[in-house]
């Protein structure tokens, strides 16, 4: 018996030019009929940053523990929404990408794995340009770290979590509905028990196993460690990413298999 993830590797790797055309439709569907296309996958995450530093820096006076990877709060912020976005876009927009394709899905022989990693790399674009950015800022602050390097690895780790999660939520959306109206507000609450707008001290002790059953605090706490702080990465901690990654995406293939024989029949 093949493990979960193996039809979504075996499409991914012998079939580099539907992943390609699907990544690019994808990335062009996003936009069509706007005058400034792209970009505004750009302005829309920057003016939201803006707001929340405007909150939660001027207006509540947020401050940053001593051994925070930067005191600058804009940094801060950005360096840990920049894992959450791409993590979310992948997992929201991959929902209802089933419905999308059903056409493919139901008159020709389509790889259907491959739908959620093209939404993940077409997101990914986005994210990329997202990190120039924060690269940017970091080298005129002269916080930069050396180790951003290994940001790609981490990028793979939000990649098979977004996926493993995207193929669940996907599979579940053609036989209900709503699984996209809940997904929403599940994104929702997650957002707010990651450690992105204040640092991990500051949730209280009563709350903290939270931090510990959620896989994208310790990705955010990654991407902060690695822009900002010239530190190699800690052991336990990429672990705990590596295994949640790993076991999600394994997960979700499976689930995914599962539910998969009877999409034709339900689109």
């Amino acid at each position: 018996m093949s493990f979960p993830g193996h039809h979504f590797l075996r499409n991914l790797v012998e079939r580099p030019a539907l992943v390609a055309q699907l990544v690019r439709r994808d990335f062009e569907q996003r936009y069509v009929g706007s005058a400034a296309g792209w970009l505004w996958g750009v302005v829309e995450p920057l003016v939201q940053l803006g707001l929340w530093w405007y909150v939660f820096e001027v207006c509540l006076g947020t401050t940053l523990p001593a051994d925070a990877p930067t005191q600058n709060y804009a940094l801060f912020l950005m360096a840990g929404y920049l894992p959450w976005m791409l993590f979310r876009d992948t997992v929201t927009r991959s929902a209802s990408s089933l419905v999308d394709h059903a056409n493919l899905i139901t008159r020709t022989i389509f790889p259907s794995e491959v739908v959620a990693v093209s939404i993940f790399l077409s997101s990914l674009l986005h994210h990329l340009i997202g990190i120039l950015l924060i690269i940017g800022l970091a080298l005129y602050n002269g916080e930069l770290s050396g180790m951003v390097l290994l940001l790609p690895v981490y990028m793979v780790f939000v990649g098979l979590l977004g996926v493993g999660i995207g193929w669940v939520a996907s599979s579940l959306h053609v036989y209900l509905r709503d699984t996209g109206q809940v997904l929403n507000v599940v994104m929702m609450v997650w957002m707010w028990m990651t450690p992105i707008m204040i640092s991990a001290d500051r949730v209280p002790e009563n709350f903290r196993f939270l931090l510990t059953w959620n896989p994208m605090s310790f990705v955010v706490d990654a991407y902060r460690q690695r822009l900002l702080t010239p530190g190699w990465p800690d052991a336990m901690q990429s672990a705990q990413i590596a295994g949640w990654s790993i076991a999600v995406f394994l997960a979700g293939g499976l689930f995914f298999r599962h539910l998969k024989r009877g999409f034709a029949d339900v689109l």
